[in-house]
């Protein structure tokens, strides 16, 4: 199995190797459409190449979806901590019955009798 892994990965290494040499050419990456620089009387502007720019559409899009993944997950996040808190005060209030139970008896029979 870790073969399986270690060939996926210089599979995918490989293809991203290939992608960066195919799309190296430079191309000219704006901040601000032509209509809004006019206004902001500023243009600001940056040339790349291709492949970065690919890579870096792809990482966005990765962030992102993290991110909203995140902040959706946030209702069973809080439901598992409120569950984990009932479980703890549940099993506190378990082993005070289990004390109030035995107490007064042979020690070696309440350990018995918690056992079954």
């Amino acid at each position: 199995m870790r073969y399986i892994r270690y060939a996926s990965i210089a599979i995918f290494a490989v293809a991203l190797i290939l992608i960066a040499l195919a799309n190296r050419t430079s191309v000219m990456v704006k901040v601000l459409p032509d209509e809004l620089a006019g206004l902001a009387a500023l243009n600001p502007s940056y040339e790349v190449p291709l492949f970065i720019v690919i890579y870096g559409g792809i990482l966005a899009g990765l962030i992102v979806g993290f991110i909203w993944e995140w902040i959706r997950e946030a209702k069973e996040r809080a439901a598992a901590a409120r569950q984990a808190r009932e479980m703890q005060a549940l099993r506190a209030e378990v082993k005070r019955l289990k004390g109030e139970k035995h107490e007064g008896k042979d020690e070696v029979l309440a350990i018995l009798e918690q056992a079954s």
